[in-house]
């Protein structure tokens, strides 16, 4: 089957152009600028001037529309990343949390159920697994009670039962054994990130040499410049500006990070190691007012969405976020003043790229995925397509 979406503005890694875009099956057939040659298809699709854009990367979420991946189902696994093609996130990492070890090894077997033969969503392009290897003085929303050393007995069991679905692994590099443990990641191909870590800036110098990549949500749950006696000390804030080879990822919601936060990475990191997430919790696509739990069902705890973030119920704290993909991009371009172009790219190749998957997504190129979406001036996604499905 072939379709061709025409009178689009196409978003490309550093351009928009006019053009157009034909699909044949799952895949990325031709494109071109200019006039389409309508006459070669019956099936065609006029874009009305929206922006055509290649499909969201979500490589950091933990749920939404109300589920979240750590429910202990496969139906919270697909209604949660239904909820984010809604907002153009075709393709996701569902994340975890700390938590019990069983509950963890559970989740391996829900995720294989919820990927086996579904085309209809998402692609699910593995598993983050944030935590249990973090520091308690970077904890943040992670449950301190089920926190683990980085030592092969408590790391073996979850590596092994996860297999080739563990695609990221965030770790507190100044633990015992991260060292180590970044070693074991990089030889089974999955991604070492440095997280919820209250790292110096020597300890993530080792960590970068022992195989770590790319640092989780910058700025949240990480050391940065501090006093040790009278000697200024950097941390992982500082480490990831200086250490050019780290990616980085942020939640740009505009809330987690202000605007002018955000200014400031996109003037000091190079663009194209800069992803960006939503980190969102259940209450992704949720409105205003509405309680929601903060982690499983088992183990969440209660949280109030206000002002676009969701709010300990005293409101003296974050909970975590409610963003969506589409709101990363409206903010980092409206709000941070970074092309609209590389504002995309933030959210489909430059994760694509971290996730070794841009041979084959993040971008509209001949030959790709046809993972596709359609916007309009305010970033409101109007069609989404996967692999070629959906439109």
């Amino acid at each position: 089957m072939k379709k061709l979406l025409y009178n689009a503005r196409i978003i490309l890694p550093d351009s928009i152009e006019d053009g157009w875009v034909l699909v044949e099956d799952d895949k990325i057939a031709e494109t071109g600028t200019g006039d389409a040659p309508l006459s070669l298809y019956a099936d065609s699709y006029d874009c009305g001037r929206k922006y055509l854009s290649p499909g969201f990367i979500e490589m950091h979420s933990h749920g939404g529309g109300g589920h979240d991946f750590m429910d202990g189902d496969e139906v919270s696994l697909k209604e949660a990343s239904m909820e984010h093609l809604r907002h153009g996130t075709t393709s996701i990492t569902p994340t975890t949390l700390t938590c019990p070890t069983e509950e963890l090894l559970s989740f391996f077997d829900n995720y294989r159920k919820a990927k086996e033969n579904w085309t209809d969503g998402p692609e699910l392009l593995g598993i983050h697994l944030e935590g249990p290897f973090f520091s308690p003085l970077q904890a943040g929303a992670q449950d301190p009670r089920y926190l683990q050393t980085p030592t092969p007995e408590n790391y073996m069991p979850i590596l092994e039962k996860g297999g080739e679905d563990i695609r990221r692994v965030s770790v507190a590099v100044e633990l015992d054994g991260a060292m180590e443990l970044g070693q074991e990641l990089k030889h089974r191909g999955i991604i070492a990130a440095i997280g919820h870590s209250n790292a110096t800036y020597s300890e993530v110098k080792e960590a970068v040499n022992n195989g770590y990549t790319i640092v989780t949500h910058l700025y949240s749950g990480m050391s940065s410049l501090h006093r040790e006696g009278p000697y200024r000390v950097l941390g992982v804030v500082e480490s990831a500006y200086l250490f050019d080879e780290l990616d980085v990822e942020i939640i740009a919601d505009g809330k987690h990070l202000p605007p002018e936060l955000l200014q400031l990475i996109l003037k000091i990191k190079d663009n194209d190691r800069i992803s960006l997430i939503t980190d969102s919790m259940r209450g992704a696509g949720m409105k205003e007012g509405e309680i929601v739990l903060l982690g499983s069902k088992a183990h969440g705890q209660e949280a109030v969405i206000r002002d676009g973030v969701a709010m300990m119920p005293d409101m003296k704290a974050f909970a975590g976020s409610v963003c969506t993909a589409d709101r990363c991009v409206r903010t980092i371009w409206r709000e941070a003043g970074a092309p609209l172009c590389k504002a995309v790219k933030m959210m489909s190749l430059n994760p694509a790229r971290v996730l070794g998957v841009d041979g084959r997504k993040g971008s509209i190129e001949k030959g790709k995925d046809a993972d596709l979406i359609l916007f309009d001036d305010d970033v409101n996604v109007r069609k989404a397509m996967v692999r070629g499905k959906g439109w």
